[in-house]
């Protein structure tokens, strides 16, 4: 009975843990050799408007929340969806690339492919940035939102720049360090999306892994686009200059370091022991 019943079981609804690096860098290794610098910078922007939706989505269902745990809650499911459009879209989002570039350089071949693995990093980062103006711009063209709406924004612009009144390297060393968790848990979401093997499989993680990361309030840097993309056409922010020095600049350093330090080198290292083992 108990064969029987072993063969009626369903295949697994997920990748093991260990076998996950190893999928991530083929991926990584199959944009960086196969995309053209064209299609690289095109889903790149792509992937940098979707997140800056997911930035106006957030802020929009969490306007006039009065409970702060509500708020946050509410901000981390509305960014997620951002977040899960690029996960199924298969656009590049520099937080994502964080993960697969590391992945692909340990698991091989760095030598023939290191060259192009720094052009996608580097085309992942300008093409987000570029999405993230053009959709925040066609945004504050288009739409005329409650002054509590604008509100909120200004409070989630001046967040992320927090970092600058503290000031000189402790500041800016206290923002790469949030920009190491930042992408510590943006990474996992990306880790644990390719686990899953179905839809919901996919978006479970993604939302539990990006609602904590937004709850907490650590820097991201696509997301830091996102959100003074939106508030900067509308005069809530402090400038681009400002923005990128104190805030996109050091969380984009940090989720570098987070990526490569808590996804991908543990789980790469664990992954070879698991082959030498065989």
């Amino acid at each position: 009975m108990n064969d029987a019943l072993g063969d009626e079981l369903p295949s697994n609804q997920f990748l093991a843990p260990e076998l996950v690096i190893t999928e991530m860098a083929e991926v990584g290794a199959r944009r960086a050799v196969n995309r053209s610098p064209g299609e690289v910078v095109v889903l790149s922007v792509l992937a940098g408007g979707f997140i800056t939706i997911g930035a106006l989505f957030s802020t929009l269902i969490a306007t006039g929340t009065g409970n702060e745990g509500v708020q946050r809650l509410l901000e981390g499911f509305g960014f997620s969806a951002g977040f899960f459009a690029v996960v199924l879209s298969g656009t590049l989002l520099f937080t994502e690339v964080n993960v697969e570039m590391p992945a692909t350089l340990l698991s091989g071949g760095a030598r023939t492919i290191a060259s192009r693995v720094a052009r996608l990093w580097v085309l992942a980062a300008i093409g987000n940035f570029i999405g993230a103006i053009l959709v925040g711009i066609a945004v504050n063209a288009s739409q005329d939102y409650s002054d509590e709406f604008r509100h909120l924004l200004g409070e989630i612009a001046d967040a992320k720049m927090r970092y600058r009144e503290v000031g000189g390297t402790k500041g800016w060393s206290q923002a790469v360090l949030s920009g190491v968790l930042g992408n510590w848990l943006v990474g996992m979401a990306a880790f644990l999306s390719v686990m899953g093997r179905t839809i919901i499989g996919k978006y479970i993680p993604v939302l539990l892994m990006v609602s904590a990361f937004v709850a907490a309030g650590f820097l991201h840097s696509p997301a830091n686009m996102a959100f003074f993309s939106l508030a900067q056409p509308d005069g809530l922010g402090p400038g681009w200059g400002a923005a990128i020095g104190w805030s996109i600049a050091p969380a984009a350093v940090g989720n570098i370091l987070g990526a490569f330090f808590l996804v991908a080198l543990p789980f790469w290292a664990l992954n070879n022991r698991r082959k030498n083992a065989l």
